[in-house]
C-alpha cells in the first residue's frame, strides 16, 4: 500500500523506558485476528501468565463483539512482568503484540499530502524528552503507518475553521503555523502569555470570513492578527467568578481521575464514590476527594491561592507540549472529535489551566504551597492521558462549555489565574 511521507516532530525525542504506565492504566481493545493470535501463543502459568483467560470480552451488540486484553487484580496488564516488560514481546518479539500498544505513544494524522505523528504526553518520558530523536525511528514508524494509515489518506479533507468556514489544507497549515510562531515568540514573554497571544490569534481567526481571503492574502491576514497579538497587553490576573470556577472543577475532576481497567470494574461501589467525589467538586466546599492514589483531601481552598512561576524548566516543557501538538494536529478534526481548528486550539489551551490546577494539587499534597517542575510534570501525564481519548471531551455539553469559556473571555482569566 503507498502512504503520504510522514512528518515527524523534530523537536521531540523518544524511546521506551519501560515505566509500565501505559501498562497499568490502559484498556487494550483488540481486534479478532490479534486475539486468535494471541490465543494461539498458548500461554500458561509456566511463563509466568497468572491462571485464567488471557483474552476476555470488552463489550458486545448484537452487530459486534469487541475483546480486550485480561488484566491482574491490581489493574496491570496480564502480560506485564515483574521488571515492567511486555511478555508477549519478548517471547515472540514486537510484531506479535497488539497495534494498539506497538503505536502508544504515537499518533498519525492525515494533514493532506503528508502524514504528521504527534506522541501523548501521558508517557513520562515523552514528558521528559528521553531517548532518540523520533527522527531516528523513522524506520519503524513507518511500519506502523502501514498498518494504520487508510489508502484515502491524502483525500481526507481539512477540519473546519470554525462552524461557518472551510479552507484547503495548505491554507489550514498556514493557520496552524502562525499558531506555533506565536507560541514560540520568546519575545512574547512567557509561555503563558504567549498562549493568551495565540488565544488573541484564534478569536479573531473565528471571527474572519475566507471567501476572498485565500493563499497570499491569508499569509498577510495573519501576519497582521500576530501583530496585533503581539501589542496585546496582558490583562490583570482576576480570579474567575463562582460559577466558572465550578464548571472549570467538574473538567479538572474528568482530567484528574484514573480510569484504569480495575477502576472501571469497581461495579456501583465504583460509580458512587465518582458521584460523591462529583458532588464535592460542584460544591468546591471542604477537601478535595483523591481521585486516585498520587492525591490526598486538600482543601479547595488551597488551589486558589499562587503556587509561584512556572519553573524554567517547565517553560520549555509546556512550549514543547503545544507544538508537538499543533504540529501534530492533534487537537482538532479527526484527532480530536472531528471539532473546528479554533475550537480545538480553545480546548487545548483550556488544558493548561486544568494541568496547573492538578499540579497544585500534588504540591498541596505533599504540604508545600510552591510546585516544582515535577508536580507540573506528573500533571501534564495525568491531564493529558484523558486529552483527545475521554468521550466526555467531545461530548456536546463539553463543547458548548469551552464556547461559552472563550467567548466570555474566561479562558483567559482560568489560564492566567491557575498558571501563576
Amino acid at each position: 500500500m503507498s502512504v503520504p511521507p510522514l512528518q515527524l516532530p523534530t523537536i521531540q525525542n523518544w524511546s521506551c523506558h519501560n515505566c509500565s504506565g501505559c501498562c497499568r492504566q490502559h484498556l487494550i481493545e483488540i481486534t479478532d485476528e490479534e486475539r486468535q493470535r494471541i490465543l494461539g501463543q498458548q500461554w500458561t502459568t509456566n511463563d509466568g501468565v497468572s491462571d485464567g483467560p488471557v483474552v476476555v470480552p470488552h463489550r458486545s451488540s448484537m452487530w459486534k463483539k469487541t475483546w480486550r486484553l485480561a488484566h491482574a487484580s491490581d489493574g496491570s496488564c496480564i502480560f506485564l512482568d515483574g521488571q515492567g516488560l511486555c511478555r508477549i514481546h519478548a517471547k515472540f518479539g514486537e510484531a506479535a503484540k497488539p497495534l494498539a500498544c506497538r503505536i502508544y505513544p504515537y499518533a498519525f494524522h492525515p494533514s493532506g499530502k503528508k502524514v504528521t505523528v504527534s506522541l501523548r504526553f501521558s508517557c513520562p518520558s515523552v514528558v521528559a524528552n528521553l531517548g532518540k530523536a523520533v527522527s531516528e525511528n523513522r524506520d519503524e514508524l513507518k511500519e506502523i503507518e502501514q498498518l494504520v494509515v487508510p489508502e484515502n489518506a491524502a483525500a481526507i479533507p481539512p477540519p473546519r475553521i470554525n462552524r461557518r468556514e472551510q479552507l484547503d489544507w495548505p491554507d489550514t497549515l498556514k493557520i496552524v503555523h502562525a499558531l506555533e510562531e506565536v507560541i514560540t515568540d520568546e519575545d512574547g514573554g512567557s509561555v503563558v502569555e504567549r498562549l493568551f497571544r495565540a488565544l488573541f490569534v484564534a478569536g479573531l481567526v473565528d471571527q474572519a470570513q475566507f471567501a476572498l481571503i485565500r493563499g497570499a492574502r491569508l499569509g498577510d491576514l495573519l501576519e497582521i492578527l500576530s501583530e496585533a497579538a503581539a501589542a496585546e497587553e496582558i490583562p490583570d490576573t482576576e480570579q474567575p467568578a463562582g460559577v466558572i470556577r465550578m464548571q472549570f472543577r467538574l473538567l479538572v475532576a474528568h482530567y484528574a481521575r484514573k480510569d484504569t481497567v480495575a477502576d472501571l470494574d469497581a461495579g456501583f461501589a465504583g460509580r458512587w464514590r465518582l458521584l460523591r467525589a462529583a458532588t464535592r467538586f460542584a460544591s468546591g466546599r471542604g477537601v478535595a476527594t483523591p481521585l486516585q492514589d498520587c492525591f490526598q483531601e486538600v482543601p479547595f481552598e488551597s488551589m486558589e491561592q499562587s503556587f509561584g512561576e512556572f519553573p524554567a524548566e517547565f517553560e520549555k516543557i509546556l512550549t514543547r507540549y503545544l507544538r508537538v501538538k499543533l504540529q501534530g494536529l492533534h487537537f482538532c478534526g479527526p484527532a480530536y472529535y472531528g471539532i473546528p481548528l479554533v475550537e480545538g486550539f480553545q480546548s487545548l489551551a483550556l488544558i493548561v489551566p486544568a494541568m496547573c490546577w492538578i499540579a497544585r494539587w500534588l504540591a498541596a499534597s505533599d504540604g508545600r504551597t510552591i510546585w516544582t517542575t515535577e508536580d507540573l510534570s506528573k500533571a501534564m501525564t495525568i491531564a493529558d492521558h484523558h486529552h483527545g481519548y475521554s468521550p466526555v471531551f467531545g461530548s456536546g455539553g463539553f463543547r458548548r462549555r469551552v464556547n461559552m469559556l472563550a467567548k466570555t473571555e474566561d479562558l483567559t482569566r482560568l489560564l492566567l489565574w491557575y498558571a501563576s
